[in-house]
């Protein structure tokens, strides 16, 4: 498995607002599911950051592009492949 990061930021706060919990619940299922090893929100209220488990970029790129908040255009994402160094 490898780490894929997307950094998201917020663009449309009102709309965004409105979608959290659809958010919230979207990435919940895939906690579950062991796709996700961390997320959460930046403290000055900007976005948010997901870090993601996959096998491969693309199946990583496709679960973080089928967001609700990138769906519905209320972030901005910026997507890499990252490498733990943690032992």
């Amino acid at each position: 498995m490898a780490y894929f990061v997307a950094i998201l930021e917020t663009i449309d706060k009102e709309k965004d607002a409105e979608i959290l919990e659809v958010h919230k619940a979207y990435l919940q299922k895939y906690i579950d599911q062991g796709k996700i090893f961390a997320k959460g929100p930046f403290t000055d209220h900007t976005g948010g950051l997901i870090i993601y488990k996959a096998d491969t970029y693309e199946e990583a790129l496709n679960l973080a592009e089928n967001d609700p908040v990138i769906l519905e255009k209320t972030r901005k994402m910026t997507f890499k492949e990252w490498k733990s160094t943690l032992k």
